[in-house]
């Protein structure tokens, strides 16, 4: 089956967005049911810093799951503060349906080996869980959707994972069943001091074809991240661009667009 990433343009009417990217993918009628929770990792590193998915596309995505018993926006501690701390920059959208999750303080876990140690996972992380994995679109080398799965680890020190790093995002990947949905926040994309406002999202079933669509948008060579080589190895998903059906608009066009607001603010810096 061919993978499809869709990339739309934001507007006002977020969930809108988000229901017209869905269209194009084929939906997500199996993933919004009365049958299953969802569970939402937003990439948070530091909430004191504006690195992190906007508040108004986290919560359309909640939303597009209305038909979910409960869902779960999830975060573990790290270095930075406890995830209750960056989790509450959510805190509009919470509700008797949406609820903050700290992974860190589940006693209810299983333990699993990741890159040959052995974690114990949170239990909603599992299926029938719905996952989904949402981060902001930026040029770096170790990923974004896959990278964000590095926060299921419930440790607050996760800088010993890094001298194994793409190991144990793919084995979190695998115990967990994979990535239900993947939402690339394009609204606004970083490259280096600069920001450029790009107001599109990602979306896509398949995590490592929206890693490789994300990466090629910021010019980036999907073929060359060993994060995604090792998912195609592991037969995760596709990271060939050339063998991925992007839908909405065309993003050979959208790249070089990015690319020219990079480089016309370097110059005016």
């Amino acid at each position: 089956m061919v993978s499809k990433v869709a990339v739309v343009k934001t507007t006002k009417n977020l969930q809108a967005s988000l229901h017209h990217a869905f269209k194009l993918i084929g939906g997500i009628d199996d993933l919004n049911t009365p049958e299953r929770q969802v569970v939402i990792k937003p990439g948070i590193f530091d909430h004191r810093k504006n690195t992190h998915p906007t508040v108004g596309l986290v919560g359309a995505i909640a939303s597009c799951f209305n038909r979910a018993p409960k869902t779960l926006l999830a975060e573990s501690d790290n270095y930075r503060g406890l995830a209750s701390e960056r989790l509450d920059i959510y805190k509009e959208i919470f509700n008797q349906q949406v609820l903050p999750f700290n992974l860190s303080e589940d006693s209810n876990t299983r333990g699993i080996l990741i890159g040959n140690e052995k974690i114990g996972l949170s239990h909603i992380l599992f299926k029938p869980s719905v996952f989904v994995s949402t981060h902001l679109l930026r040029k770096y080398s170790k990923g974004t959707i896959l990278k964000n799965l590095l926060g299921l680890i419930p440790d607050r020190k996760k800088v010993r994972f890094h001298k194994n790093l793409v190991t144990v995002l793919l084995d979190a990947y695998k115990v967990i069943g994979g990535i239900d949905l993947a939402v690339l926040d394009a609204t606004h994309i970083r490259s280096g001091r600069h920001t450029v406002d790009a107001n599109i999202i990602v979306v896509g079933r398949d995590a490592v074809a929206v890693e490789a669509v994300g990466a090629t948008l910021v010019g980036m060579k999907p073929k060359k991240m060993p994060i995604i080589k090792e998912a195609m190895n592991r037969g995760y998903g596709e990271g060939r661009i050339d063998e991925i059906d992007v839908c909405g608009i065309p993003i050979e066009g959208l790249a070089e667009e990015i690319h020219q607001q990079v480089v016309q603010l370097r110059s005016s810096s």
